[in-house]
């Protein structure tokens, strides 16, 4: 292994000698979105050839189960002549081109649609100029959501969420200090604590948080891009959905990790050329959108979640015109996507969807 600092590490550590440890909510802001060297800004992470697949990239039943979503919300909206379908990290444009696609049979929907996407990186923007060049006039570019012109929309987050930077602290008996990165005697990257707590964090957790034993670690993320949701929601109308690895409750645990070729790696390490995340707070994220004026439904497994949408037929539809190879490939590729061993997305994988208390349950959240 080359042992030379990435160029990332190398200002990482010059910020840490100047102003001292960092905290670790911006050690992962830098690792991912640092306009030279951030993973985000350099990297196509995504395939057999990246650092992870995502579920659009595991089988087109996926991406065209959220496009009959998207139709069917649509409708449930009134069917507005013209709606905004807003995706936040877009990945390759694989889940909207299949939903597209999808969507098709669904009458008026297609003419309806203005895409807008969400995108920092400048590899993956090309793939999906490519992928979604059938609606290249009416398809936008933007850096944040709050860039996309205001009117009904319907939001898609597919693993968004987890790559935002998360803060990290420590009980200790003294109270709850930050975690932080710094460069410890040997001269290497390390995780160390503020030396002071931070003062009465402890009224700002839940109970059962509070009475974690000495040690833990608790995360939480800004909420600025879940407030960002829940206001546009509530005043153009339409509905988010969120798809994303995590817990319902909020709860105690170190969830942050690295990927580097589908592999688990040290978050420490090369920073800028491995993806970090940590797991979402849905209790959180829930939270944070309903200050806003909209209605949370769920979290329920993305098992769930695609079965009620009907993954299982679909699946069995494209295998009565495949060979052999093909059925055994859908077969894997359903159970990837469903499946809730530990090979399986379908347990540790979460849907939750925002929408206005008028516009009802959105499909796949009925109870």
């Amino acid at each position: 292994m080359n042992d030379a600092p990435t160029p990332l590490e190398a200002e990482i550590r010059r910020r840490i000698i100047a102003a001292g440890p960092m905290p670790v909510s911006e050690y992962m802001a830098l690792c991912l979105s640092h306009p030279q060297h951030g993973y985000y800004t350099t990297t196509d992470p995504l395939g057999q050839r990246g650092d992870f697949i995502t579920a659009p990239e595991v089988s087109q039943m996926f991406g065209e189960l959220i496009g009959l979503w998207m139709a069917s919300v649509w409708q449930q909206m009134g069917a507005p002549e013209h709606v905004r379908i807003i995706e936040l990290g877009p990945g390759r444009g694989t889940l909207l081109k299949d939903a597209l696609r999808a969507s098709a049979i669904v009458p008026g929907f297609r003419d309806a649609v203005v895409i807008h996407l969400v995108e920092i990186d400048p590899l993956l923007k090309a793939q999906q100029e490519r992928n979604l060049e059938p609606f290249a006039n009416v398809t936008y570019w933007h850096p944040t959501l709050n860039d996309v012109p205001s009117g009904p929309g319907i939001i898609i987050a597919n693993e968004f969420f987890d790559a935002l930077p998360v803060h990290q602290v420590v009980k200790t008996e003294y109270g709850w200090h930050q975690r932080q990165v710094d460069i410890d005697a040997d001269g290497k990257l390390a995780f160390t604590l503020a030396l002071a707590p931070i003062r009465h964090f402890e009224w700002l957790l839940s109970e059962s948080v509070r009475r974690a034993p000495l040690n833990s670690i608790f995360e939480w993320r800004s909420e600025i891009a879940a407030m960002d949701i829940g206001r546009r929601v509530a005043r153009d109308g339409g509905a988010a959905l969120v798809i994303d690895y995590g817990h319902d409750e909020s709860a105690v645990g170190d969830t942050l990790q690295a990927v580097g070729r589908h592999a688990f790696a040290d978050p420490l390490t090369t920073p800028g050329s491995i993806d970090l995340t940590a797991h979402v707070d849905f209790q959180s994220l829930a939270r944070a959108v309903e200050a806003m004026g909209a209605k949370a439904h769920g979290p329920i497994q993305q098992s769930v979640f695609l079965q009620r949408l009907g993954i299982e037929a679909r699946a069995g539809t494209l295998k009565s015109n495949a060979s052999r190879a093909q059925r055994a490939d859908i077969d894997a590729a359903l159970e990837r996507l469903i499946g809730t061993g530990n090979s399986g997305m379908g347990a540790l994988f979460k849907a939750m969807a925002f929408a206005l208390p008028a516009l009802g349950t959105p499909p796949g959240f009925e109870t």
